[in-house]
């Protein structure tokens, strides 16, 4: 199957379509974001007074978010200047108060996956009256953000998303929000929904540095690898996870080699669509890369860093147990003809290479960082404090070859201690 195309374009060339088998959310490519956003303010939520959380530095240093305010026109009551990373709860109850003050009735972001965590509580909040910080802590998931809340009220307000990054949180109902007092990142699971509109617009996104695009495709990949190498994958999982990653793969190294491909850009979208049914849809769990990769994000490592770093090692780990599903990806990497070029070129043959090398070699032809001591993760101290949290993770203990105790996360990371 085609992920890339559908036959449901509409007037101007617009593509309107759900995302996933569940209806929800749609997405809408083809038209300039702000033309498609207008169209769908009007026509498909009946929205009279948005308010807009935009990228920070999109408003500074481009025209983009003053090209959608003008669209949105009198309909705008507010907007927002960008949220940090990891999405800290101060910021969502301002937002939460001033929101609800102005009887917002359709919230849209523009820019990456903070803004969208951020929405997604944001919306939770007001449908429950959340004002402080102990209502945030009641409105949480705790350790499971798969168990369902009958307690809470659910989101009225809908979302529009925006991306300008591969993170792919707009195609998940799951926020995460960090609480400033103990810097811990707390997931905001059900009820809330996600967006209900997602839109699509490669040429928006060539205002995102290289580092974060190409970051955040390596991310939407390890979902993809990860998928396919779990021993709870299904053959549904599988074709999701391989269409992903024949669109990812090629799409992110045409995209370094040219940040005005559009078309790549495009492919690389819809990539992150499949990357995210195989957790979000197919329930497939996923294994180390992100187990550890989640105690990397307080030290200050960014999501798409993580998998960078680490994906590789957890292959090599992983090996005695799923050797002949990595030897399965393996073959989607060999399958593009400039991929396979700079595979050759770095000393590897299709007919040995492991997974481990052929994600080690490929994740550096975008340069991206490959060692812990690369984004400034050094010492015992770290790597034990590390060692120990990562155990808590419940995707460590789904990992192939799961990691019961310290000594075997340490074995991971003393492969990318650097």
């Amino acid at each position: 199957m085609d992920y890339r195309i559908s036959s449901t374009a509409g007037p101007g060339g617009e593509v309107y379509r759900p995302a996933n088998s569940s209806g929800y959310p749609h997405i809408s490519y083809g038209l300039p974001f702000h033309i498609a956003c207008k169209k769908h303010v009007a026509a498909t939520f009946q929205a009279s007074r948005i308010y807009l959380i935009a990228s920070a530095s999109l408003s500074k240093n481009t025209s983009y978010v003053k090209l959608l305010q003008s669209a949105l026109g009198d309909k705008l009551i507010a907007t927002r200047y960008g949220i940090k990373p990891h999405t800290l709860w101060s910021e969502i109850l301002s937002i939460t108060s001033e929101a609800s003050s102005l009887q917002t009735d359709l919230i849209i972001t523009l820019g990456a996956g903070s803004l969208t965590d951020g929405a997604k509580i944001i919306s939770l909040a007001i449908a429950n009256n959340a004002e402080t910080f102990s209502d945030l802590d009641s409105l949480h998931s705790g350790s499971d953000w798969s168990k369902k809340r009958p307690d809470l009220q659910p989101p009225k307000i809908p979302i529009i998303s925006i991306p300008t990054s591969l993170s792919g949180g707009e195609y998940s109902f799951l926020g995460g929000g960090t609480n400033d007092n103990d810097n811990v990142k707390y997931g905001f699971g059900h009820p809330c929904i996600g967006p209900a509109l997602v839109i699509l617009d490669p040429e928006l996104t060539t205002t995102t540095p290289d580092s974060i695009w190409l970051q955040s495709g390596i991310r939407a990949i390890d979902h993809c690898v990860e998928g396919l190498c779990s021993l709870q994958a299904t053959k549904e999982s599988d074709e999701v996870a391989l269409a992903g990653l024949r669109l990812l793969v090629p799409g992110l190294s045409r995209c370094k080699a040219s940040k005005e491909d559009l078309e790549a850009r495009h492919d690389c979208q819809m990539g992150v669509i499949q990357a995210m049914k195989v957790v979000f849809e197919f329930g497939v769990p996923m294994g180390a890369s992100h187990g550890i990769g989640h105690q990397l994000g307080p030290l200050g490592v960014g999501h798409g860093e993580t998998s960078c770093i680490l994906l590789p090692a957890v292959c090599k780990y992983n090996e005695g147990v799923n050797l002949e599903r990595q030897k399965k990806v393996v073959e989607v990497f060999w399958e593009d003809e400039k991929v396979a070029k700079g595979l050759a070129d770095a000393g590897l043959e299709r007919e040995d290479a492991t997974l481990s090398d052929v994600l080690d070699v490929y994740t550096r032809s975008l340069g991206m960082p490959r060692s812990l001591r690369d984004v400034g993760i050094e010492g015992e101290e770290k790597m034990n404090l590390l060692a120990e949290n990562s155990l808590k993770d419940k995707w460590c203990g789904t990992n192939p070859r799961a990691l019961k105790r310290k000594e075997d996360v340490l074995e991971i990371l003393e492969m990318v201690r650097g």
